[in-house]
C-alpha cells in the first residue's frame, strides 16, 4: 500500500482509470460479438444477398466502428489492432455483398 500522499491519490485514479478502462473495452467486445452473431444468423440462413440482412449487418457495423475507433482514441487497444478488428468486420461484410 503507498505511505505518501501522492501515491494513494495516483492509485485512486489508476482504479478509476482501469474501471474506465474495463468499461470501455468490455462495450466495445459486446458490440464485436453482436455483429459476428448476426454475420453467423445470415450465413446460415439464405437470406445472403438480402437487401434487409446487409442493411442490417452495416449498421451494427457502424456500431462496432465506432466503438473500436473509441477504445484506440483512448489508448486501450493499440492502433493497429484496431484496423485489424475493423479489416475483420469489413471482410465479412464484404463478402455477404459479394453473394
Amino acid at each position: 500500500m503507498p505511505i505518501l500522499k501522492s501515491a494513494k491519490k495516483a492509485l485512486r485514479q489508476d482504479k478509476r482509470r482501469h474501471r474506465f478502462n474495463l468499461r470501455t473495452k468490455n462495450q466495445m467486445k459486446a458490440v464485436v460479438k453482436e455483429f459476428n452473431k448476426l454475420a453467423e444468423e445470415i450465413e446460415r440462413s439464405a437470406e445472403k444477398s438480402s437487401g434487409d440482412s446487409i442493411k442490417k449487418i452495416k449498421e451494427v457495423l457502424s456500431k462496432a466502428y465506432k466503438a473500436i475507433d473509441k477504445t484506440a482514441k483512448r489508448g486501450i487497444i493499440k492502433k493497429n489492432t484496431a484496423a485489424r478488428k475493423k479489416s475483420h468486420l469489413a471482410k465479412k461484410v464484404a463478402c455477404f455483398e459479394k453473394k
